[in-house]
């Protein structure tokens, strides 16, 4: 490149760096559905008029993501003049009851909000619900291995321990489940289990499951 190509380069370079040519006019917010565009605004804190090269993307986004409800978040510039933030929510997969109110955990076990449970939500029944506990982990990778049409059977699942789970189906009936070593067999095998008669269906072993 020629001394006139570098000098061409450095100026457009000042001019996107300092000028309000390629600045934020605009900022689109894509994927908030319960979260609201103006508060992602307003933690976005991307003034308008700013030039698209001087906003922290990564900065932006990590305070997008410090919203509760956010999964996670992703800030781009589109030139010539918008910011694009694109969320992930969190999805409520077990409620909680406490004193405090009912809160709700999403897959990753990451309590983020207390508010009355979505319908088909179940109730999670352990001694520390939360995220790192290997309890309300377990239970959740078990709702999370079982078909919709298991799924949107259960009222509750319980954990006493990583190895004792079981599940309260809406009409009452129980289903034990043992651990989470499995759980795509004991899926399957419960289906057409629980078109026996019965109330409390066992498949922690689910080659030899059993009905009483």
């Amino acid at each position: 490149m020629g001394a006139v190509g570098v000098v061409v380069v450095v100026a457009l370079g000042l001019v996107a760096w300092f000028t309000p040519l390629l600045s934020v006019r605009k900022t689109d917010v894509a994927g908030a559905t319960s979260i609201s565009e103006e508060q992602i605004r307003q933690v976005l804190a991307v003034p308008q008029g700013q030039p698209l090269l001087r906003v922290d993307t990564e900065g932006a986004a990590q305070r997008v993501a410090a919203i509760p409800k956010v999964a996670s978040a992703r800030v781009q510039r589109v030139y010539p003049s918008t910011i694009r933030v694109t969320v992930t929510e969190r999805v409520p997969v077990v409620f909680v009851d406490s004193p405090g109110g009912t809160h709700l955990l999403d897959a990753e076990a990451v309590d983020y909000e207390i508010a009355p449970p979505p319908p088909g939500v179940p109730r999670l029944v352990t001694a520390s619900p939360g995220w790192g506990d290997p309890s309300t982990e377990a239970a959740i990778e078990v709702l999370e291995s079982m078909p919709p049409q298991l799924r949107g059977q259960v009222g509750q699942v319980a954990a006493k321990s990583i190895s004792d789970i079981s599940v309260t189906l809406l009409d009452g009936r129980i289903v034990v489940w043992g651990g989470t070593e499995k759980s795509e067999r004991k899926a399957a095998v419960t289906l057409p289990l629980l078109t026996q008669p019965g109330q409390t269906y066992d498949v922690s072993s689910p080659d030899l499951p059993t009905v009483r």
